[in-house]
């Protein structure tokens, strides 16, 4: 098992990566001390193939369990199902001792985080990823939060969880969408932050795809250990952690634009890095050659990267929404080629959109 602690001082906590792990969780969550009741939030797509493991994990270990099923997506990732896991949580007695299980992908992880952050003031939880895109991404670094009619996850809070558990053989049950989706932000590290792991992926494009697990525990282990890095130095994206953003201004707006049904996240975020590449280009940060290896590296591992074709009016007004806008600024965040990044602040929005071919 690979092990990675994010160094966060007392917030501090480990993330462990291998295959065959869910059966360990209870024992795992024994040495770290949690409280001896636990809520699993799951939905029932997850539920159906990992929570009788999960569970059974945990009371073998000598925790009790509450269920809490919420229904499967992004469009659920609001406030009435925020409500409704307070509401379980009341109803199943648990404490200020108690701790919260996020089992399932980045919405899970996201929701469950936001709930254990709030209710009574704070209660410990443990994300336990079933994506690849939560393995990669959401699941290390303590962002959790909801969506809004107005943008995406414009409610939240940053609060670490006490551990991840990345079990990759449950990676084997996701479809090949979902799956690939994930690929999108594994190659986001390597192309603003690490060089060598966007050649890694270049080359191994076709392993990534067949879920070759030898190469798939180098791949997850390397992009966790650059967000950990990232999130070492700048916990509450106070500056470096914006970074992270890269394509996500655009893909934010994709989303929006589309109410979530359209695309998947990581579809988005590859389509906001297609552009992301483009713009660099255009701004002088980066060669026509790196653009068009982005975009091919996107293209080989079968992610999309054309903007849907709605007008700039509506574009801004979902920009505009963005967390991520400042002192009516945008804080955009550039490739410098491949394996390197600036962040500036775009007044013309406009231009940007230009750039990407977006008209009236």
């Amino acid at each position: 098992m690979d092990a990675i602690q994010v160094g966060l001082g007392e917030r501090s906590y480990p993330i462990y990566i291998a295959s065959h792990t869910l059966n360990r969780l209870g024992s795992i969550c024994l040495e770290h001390k949690l409280g001896r009741k636990a809520a699993v939030v799951t939905n029932p797509t997850i539920g159906a193939h990992y929570l009788q493991p999960v569970e059974e994990s945990l009371v073998s270990a000598g925790f009790s369990v509450c269920r809490i099923e919420i229904p499967d997506g992004e469009i659920y990732k609001n406030s009435e199902t925020l409500n409704f896991i307070y509401d379980k949580l009341i109803d199943g007695g648990l404490d200020r001792g108690s701790f919260i299980v996020a089992l399932g992908g980045g919405v899970i992880g996201d929701m469950a985080g936001y709930a254990a952050a709030t209710y009574l003031r704070g209660i410990p939880f443990v994300q336990v990823p079933t994506t690849l895109l939560a393995q990669v991404d959401s699941s290390v670094g303590g962002k959790t939060g909801i969506n809004h009619p107005l943008g995406k996850n414009l409610i939240g809070a940053f609060y670490q969880p006490k551990l991840v558990l990345m079990d990759l053989t449950v990676l084997d049950t996701l479809s090949d969408r979902q799956y690939i989706s994930g690929l999108a932000e594994m190659a986001k590290y390597g192309i603003v932050l690490d060089a060598q792991f966007f050649h890694f992926m270049e080359a191994n494009a076709d392993k990534l795809l067949h879920r070759d697990k030898a190469c798939l525990q180098q791949a997850t282990k390397t992009a966790c250990l650059l967000k950990a890095s990232v999130v070492e130095r700048d916990e509450r994206e106070g500056g470096l952690r914006a970074v992270l953003n890269y394509g996500h201004t655009i893909g934010h707006a994709v989303e929006t634009l589309t109410d979530y049904r359209q695309f998947l996240h990581g579809e988005a975020v590859a389509i906001g890095m297609a552009q992301a590449a483009q713009i660099s280009e255009e701004m002088g940060f980066s060669s026509p050659e790196c653009t068009k290896s982005i975009c091919c590296l996107l293209a080989a591992l079968q992610l999309p990267t054309n903007l849907p074709p709605f007008k700039t009016d509506q574009y801004l007004a979902a920009i505009f929404h963005d967390k991520k806008m400042k002192d009516g600024g945008l804080s955009f965040v550039f490739n410098k080629d491949i394996g390197n990044f600036a962040i500036d602040k775009v007044k013309d929005v406009s231009r940007l959109l230009k750039v990407c071919g977006v008209g009236d």
